[in-house]
């Protein structure tokens, strides 16, 4: 390889370097989105901790265990159909993924928050096995 060669691409590689991304000051299609796509990630996070604590609760309890499983993939498999839907309506501009993006990160906060009504908390006084999720 000649030097020059080189050169030209050691500095091709420099110019297509990922920069930290600031999502405070996120202002590109591309810097926005990958900043959604960190928030839902963190959501889906979260929610997988209200989930796996939803089934721990109730590991004594098969029948339970398999129906909130089974509510989880329904719901899964709806998220993707409306948010999907979502991205259809806007497909016509960049705002597409964005608009998709929040549409799963929404719902995900939601079910978040569903999981833990619906089976960290009691009826008496005692305390809910996971803080109330925030959004």
């Amino acid at each position: 390889m000649r030097l020059d060669t080189f050169i030209a691409l050691f500095f091709c590689v420099g110019v297509f370097a990922e920069e930290p991304l600031d999502c405070n000051n996120a202002w590109t299609t591309v810097q926005i989105n990958q900043c959604m796509n960190k928030e839902l990630i963190a959501a889906e996070t979260l929610m997988e901790q209200y989930l796996a604590k939803s089934i721990s609760r109730y590991t004594q309890d098969p029948t339970s265990v398999s129906s909130i499983n089974k509510s989880q993939m329904i719901w899964l498999d709806y998220r993707q159909a409306h948010c999907g839907a979502v991205f259809n309506t806007w497909r016509e501009g960049t705002i597409r993924t964005a608009m998709s993006v929040d549409c799963k990160i929404k719902l995900t906060q939601q079910r978040t928050h569903s999981l833990w009504t619906s089976f960290l908390t009691f009826e008496d006084s005692t305390p809910a096995l996971l803080p109330e999720p925030q959004k």
